[in-house]
């Protein structure tokens, strides 16, 4: 299996954890963490684009929004089922209008734990 990468955005204190709690769940190290607000990180498309909207690369193929957090549950032994789930179109779909759900409300969000805003 080759590596997944995953681009997040490390100004977002609630983004901070989420990366953080899944390192610890990604034992095998099967995936690239790359923290966007970091001027020197290598990115893809517009730093802009991944600060706003979470992203990943699983073969090649970049993903983003639910179908990117899919791809990174695949590669997490633990949350694999989940992740093999949100292969149905309905539950990506499902899950997708919850990850814009989460956005509208992120930076309110971000606010309470005590991070910047999002643009």
């Amino acid at each position: 299996m080759r590596k997944l990468i995953i681009w997040y955005d490390g100004g977002c204190p609630l983004c901070r954890r989420e990366i953080a709690f899944m390192r610890r769940l990604d034992a095998g190290r099967r995936i690239d963490f790359i923290d966007v607000a970091d001027q020197a990180a290598a990115c893809p498309i517009d730093r802009r684009a991944l600060l706003d909207r979470f992203h990943a690369s699983e073969n090649g193929v970049l993903l983003s929004g639910a179908a990117a957090f899919a791809a990174m549950w695949r590669a997490i032994p633990v949350l694999r089922p989940l992740g093999l789930l949100a292969r149905s179109r309905t539950v990506l779909t499902i899950l997708e209008r919850a990850y814009l759900a989460f956005l509208k409300a992120r930076p309110r969000l971000q606010r309470l734990a005590g991070g910047r805003a999002a643009a």
